[in-house]
């Protein structure tokens, strides 16, 4: 973890962009906070009140990822928690929906339902793409790169409020998830293309 916050902290830096990354232990929160302004909780740490709380004492921005197995109702809940904590800074994830079938699916009325955690909503257009491991595919997953773009545009119609697309040079050669990492020359056109949308959205939501 040391080297990964290293790696973090030089990127920081060099480009002055916010950073954001994952917590998974209590133990981590306090050498996280040092270089992140947003600490995330992962989907499956979702409804892990410990680690919640121990995020909204960092004082940080926290963006708790909705489970595959949780319903906005869940995440009502884990929202409260970080509030409960004294932190008011906290947003929710959505990144699809599994049952057990080696895929996942994108609900987009999960992003409506969100909306009653009142709190600002994010779509991952990248994980909601990917594929559980599987017999096929035992030690990793795969997924559908080519969606991601499809998942931002129906997302940004409804009106979210913030995007997550993970994106390389070179997906091929990524270490993980290549699969469904969008590649990086196509994220400018992309977010040109969004922000169109979002302001046809911002136009009937105020007339």
């Amino acid at each position: 973890m040391k080297v990964g916050l290293e790696c973090l902290r030089s990127i920081k830096d060099e480009l002055e962009v916010p950073i954001l990354t994952d917590v998974h232990e209590i133990s981590q929160v306090n050498s996280v906070l040092e270089v992140a302004d947003v600490i995330q909780i992962p989907s499956f740490l979702c409804r892990q009140t410990d680690l919640l709380v121990a995020a909204a004492q960092s004082g940080k921005i926290v963006n708790i990822k909705k489970g595959q197995f949780a319903s906005p109702q869940i995440m009502e809940k884990a929202v409260e928690k970080v509030q409960r904590s004294g932190n008011d800074k906290v947003m929710v994830c959505e990144r699809g929906s599994s049952w057990g079938m080696q895929d996942l699916v994108f609900d987009p009325r999960q992003l409506v339902w969100m909306r009653k955690c009142k709190v600002p909503v994010i779509m991952d257009c990248t994980h909601v793409c990917q594929q559980p491991a599987s017999f096929a595919t035992p030690n990793m997953s795969t997924g559908f790169g080519d969606m991601v773009p499809v998942m931002a545009r129906a997302a940004v119609a409804i009106g979210i409020d913030g995007l997550f697309i993970e994106c390389h040079e070179d997906p091929s050669s990524a270490p993980v998830d290549g699969s469904i990492q969008l590649p990086l020359p196509l994220l400018q056109p992309l977010l040109e293309e969004l922000l169109e949308i979002a302001k046809v959205v911002k136009y009937y939501d105020h007339k």
